[in-house]
């Protein structure tokens, strides 16, 4: 059973949270994954990211819009996918997606999602024999297209199904994101890059599921999620 809103060890879970950011998030972190990242943090705050950033001088801080102090890149994954990021820990700190991670964060399986890992996504899903998925659509208010389509495409694969991907990604593709986005390209916005929009509406892209799971800080740190590829 899916409902829509606002490894270790394999066994049946009783629900699980699919936390969907199409536009840009969970796009830009699996490209960040691809590109050797070992894990990203889901900072609860610009403040918190910061934090981080300032203990671990070495870690990569990646936030919403236009490059900023104190952050090293922007969440994009244009960008991101020309970085060398082997072995790297990344700090991200996004309007939506991250919010709706930590959101979730006591849900007994997190996993964070867009077309780029939906197929592992759904496997993911199927391996842990999960009973219930709450999807958690985190643009738009909840309303967001290319999210609803994107939960629509992996509840369909975790199903059995086979939805139909090209419209899924054709409704993704009218959204009023990817026009805001269009938009900002056109007016020269710096925190955008031409691919994001392709990147992001590219399905099946990569054979890993993302999950996410609390983090115990260091003293004085603040807390976060631990994001890490999802392998089954």
């Amino acid at each position: 059973m899916a409902d829509s809103g606002g490894p270790a060890g394999l066994s049946e879970v009783s629900s699980a949270v699919v936390v969907i950011d199409v536009l840009r998030a969970f796009t830009t972190t699996a490209w960040a994954f691809a590109g050797g990242a070992e894990q990203i943090l889901l900072a609860g705050s610009l403040a918190d990211a910061l934090a981080l950033k300032t203990r671990h001088p070495d870690w990569v801080s990646v936030k919403d819009g236009p490059p900023a102090p104190g952050f090293d890149t922007v969440n994009s994954p244009g960008h991101l996918r020309s970085l060398d990021l082997t072995g790297r820990t990344l700090v991200l700190k996004t309007t939506n997606g991250t919010a709706g991670a930590l959101a979730a964060r006591n849900a007994p399986l997190v996993l964070c999602a867009g077309f780029a890992v939906a197929a592992a996504t759904a496997r993911a899903l199927a391996v842990h024999r999960v009973r219930r998925t709450t999807f958690v659509i985190t643009g738009d208010d909840g309303l967001a297209e290319e999210d609803l389509a994107c939960a629509q495409y992996i509840a369909g694969l975790a199903a059995g199904s086979a939805p139909d991907a090209e419209l899924c990604l054709r409704r993704a593709s009218r959204s009023v994101r990817a026009a805001e986005i269009a938009e900002g390209l056109r007016h020269g916005y710096p925190g955008i890059h031409p691919d994001d929009v392709p990147l992001c509406l590219e399905a099946d892209r990569f054979p890993f599921a993302m999950r996410a799971v609390p983090t115990a800080p260091a003293d004085g740190e603040p807390a976060y999620m631990t994001l890490r590829p999802h392998h089954v």
